[in-house]
């Protein structure tokens, strides 16, 4: 009893920190969706507009496409395609039991890439009345079903009799994306001027083209993805301690890689259709949430959606002031913002930093 009374309190501490950080992020998501709201490019503010909304005076025309046509949308896809990706960050590093892995390793960010560069590139050559019928959702599209071909092809090789390596897995991940790398330097080399622009603002990534049929359109997938994922966190706990163990006590282990991969697949596809390629989100998240209140998936995986979403939200604030009128690709910031989080967290555990 002893023993058991010097374990247990440390445990509940960290989920009471882990419960009271989960109310401290959603705070803070509010905080950065008013922010999102409140500024930018035009001359249109949300408390002038609340209070115009107060005081009975109608909104003008231009005030009404800023707030709701233009910052809202963008603020909604901000929010899923943030927690999207922090979630499935969170759930591939459980899955791996590799503080390092990302949502990339499942082959969607390159698999994304790819279908994205052939839309752009090769589009033209579609017969006309398909590109009537796909209009501007022509590349998202044809993202989504890139990234999902390379994730189901990886899942293909990585399965045999039944079971799937996670070791094989990583290996098989990296040579696709390898793969995929290399067919989209081609298809590079034969872009012109305009698409070459159009190549690299999609890999930066960016809210700019944010519309509520993009959010209509990806919205409910990554909401199932998520709703799917928040299960996934007593195995996680269970994998933590290795596949036999969790097995034997009680966990379907091939069950649980199964919906943890196309969870990953769903979100992260639909995320960087949307939005392009986003870096660091997916592999700082989880980090700062480990490192804040512990490993316990139970609360990590929530945690994580407000904070991806909040940190994704705020990147994209100061990327369409930081330079306005005009506005940085949202990828520039997240790398500017993460890159030195994510070297602090290496030293850290290494020892060369002390908190």
């Amino acid at each position: 009893m002893a023993e058991l009374s010097g374990v247990v309190p440390p445990v509940r501490n960290r989920l009471g920190r882990a419960r009271a950080l989960h109310w401290g992020l959603a705070l803070a998501l509010l905080g950065c969706c008013f922010l999102s709201l409140q500024i930018g490019a035009a001359d249109v503010s949300l408390t002038a507009l609340l209070g115009k909304v107060a005081r009975g005076e109608a909104l003008g025309a231009m005030e009404r496409i800023v707030l709701l046509e233009i910052r809202l949308p963008r603020l909604a896809m901000g929010a899923m395609v943030g927690a999207a990706l922090a979630v499935s960050g969170a759930v591939m590093q459980g899955l791996f039991r590799n503080p390092l892995a990302d949502p990339g390793i499942v082959g969607v960010a390159s698999g994304a890439g790819l279908g994205a560069i052939l839309a752009i590139v090769l589009g033209a050559m579609l017969p006309g009345w398909f590109l009537a019928l796909a209009g501007n959702q022509l590349v998202p599209w044809a993202a989504f079903v890139g990234g999902w071909g390379t994730t189901l092809l990886l899942y293909r090789v990585s399965t045999r009799g039944g079971r799937t390596s996670v070791a094989t897995m990583l290996l098989a991940g990296i040579a696709l994306g390898a793969l995929a790398g290399a067919l989209s330097g081609i298809l590079v080399y034969m872009a012109d001027d305009q698409q070459l622009r159009d190549l690299t603002f999609w890999g930066l990534g960016s809210l700019a083209g944010a519309s509520w049929a993009k959010v209509l359109a990806a919205g409910p997938l990554i909401a199932v993805a998520l709703c799917v994922a928040m299960f996934l966190g007593r195995a996680l706990n269970g994998l933590a301690l290795g596949e036999a163990t969790a097995h034997h006590i009680g966990i379907d282990v091939q069950r649980m890689k199964t919906v943890a991969i196309l969870a990953v697949a769903c979100a992260t596809g639909a995320a960087v259709a949307v939005s392009g390629g986003i870096g660091f989100i997916g592999i700082v998240v989880p980090h700062l949430l480990r490192l804040a209140s512990g490993p316990d998936h139970r609360m990590l995986l929530p945690n994580a959606a407000l904070l991806g979403a909040a940190l994704l939200i705020l990147a994209d604030v100061i990327a369409r002031t930081i330079i306005a009128p005009g506005e940085l690709p949202i990828g520039i910031v997240t790398a500017v913002l993460g890159a030195p989080i994510f070297l602090w967290i290496l030293l850290r555990r290494r020892g060369f930093v002390e908190v």
